[in-house]
């Protein structure tokens, strides 16, 4: 269950703010440790460097709290926080937190990327883009819309699991910026496939719609009911194709195929990645 917005607003993201002024002024408490505990966990000064990481992500939550507070009173107490000018101003700030996002993880957990492909911008640049990824978890995601920012200078629209609004800061970014929060599993208001085709509606030539059609992270447990799903609805044949996915769950084609449908005029990209979720 997600809290309700304003608990989320004005008492989660305060708490944030308040738990990075005293991380900040405790870092050398923690570090000691940090550094006392790490001969017990295997590998090299693993806890000193998880421990860098929590309070660093803390701080950096804290950070674009703020500065969304600033652009919030900037834009008139939210009055016109949709305006493309202050929505580019978003966009620009997304690009730069997980720039700096990107840096600490790239120090702290030795974080290096290989991009195998072309530059999708290479064979129809200008053009609006469907991003269809594999779902590994939120590291992976930053990773990803880091890319897309500040690589490839594309302005995201993300379908996302409802349970990310407990990152205050992504809570407050993200619904202001155009984006769908979706529970899987649960009926929502209205019909889920005709809001998710929505948000792809009038993507222009700097866009990119992002969606992860397997809806949650690869486990046994959920590969098995996600076929043992397919074969009750009768789609014998889908199950027999989900049976060979080894590291992958059936996609749900329903939000990407009404996205394709809303947007018929866009690139589509298929990522396949791997990465944080063995590190």
């Amino acid at each position: 269950m997600i809290p309700p917005r304003v608990v989320r607003h004005y008492l989660m993201a305060p708490v944030v703010v308040v738990l990075a002024v005293v991380l900040l002024t405790t870092v050398p408490i923690w570090l000691l440790l940090a550094l006392a505990a790490s001969p017990f966990v295997p590998g090299h000064l693993r806890v000193p460097r998880l421990a860098f990481l929590a309070i660093a992500y803390v701080v950096w939550d804290a950070a674009a709290l703020v500065c969304l507070a600033v652009l919030w009173l900037a834009s008139g107490f939210g009055w016109k926080k949709r305006n493309p000018v202050f929505q580019r101003a978003h966009y620009v700030l997304t690009g730069k937190f997980l720039g700096v996002l990107f840096w600490l993880a790239r120090w702290a957990l030795h974080l290096s990327i290989d991009v195998v492909g072309t530059d999708p911008d290479t064979g129809m640049p200008g053009r609006p883009e469907i991003v269809v990824s594999r779902h590994a978890g939120p590291g992976d995601s930053f990773v990803l819309i880091h890319a897309l920012v500040n690589w490839f200078e594309r302005e995201p629209r993300i379908v996302l699991k409802a349970t990310l609004q407990w990152d205050p800061a992504v809570d407050v970014l993200l619904n202001r910026l155009p984006s769908r929060f979706i529970t899987p599993g649960r009926a929502g208001r209205g019909n889920l496939e005709q809001e998710v085709g929505a948000l792809a509606e009038g993507l222009d030539e700097n866009d990119a719609f992002v969606i992860f059609p397997e809806g949650g992270n690869f486990t046994p447990r959920r590969r098995v009911k996600a076929i043992a799903f397919l074969r009750d609805k009768g789609m014998e044949d889908m199950a027999v194709r989900a049976e060979r996915l080894k590291n992958l769950l059936p996609p749900k084609p329903g939000g990407l195929l009404a996205a394709i449908d809303a947007a018929p005029d866009a690139g589509v990209i298929f990522v396949a990645h791997t990465g944080l979720d063995k590190w």
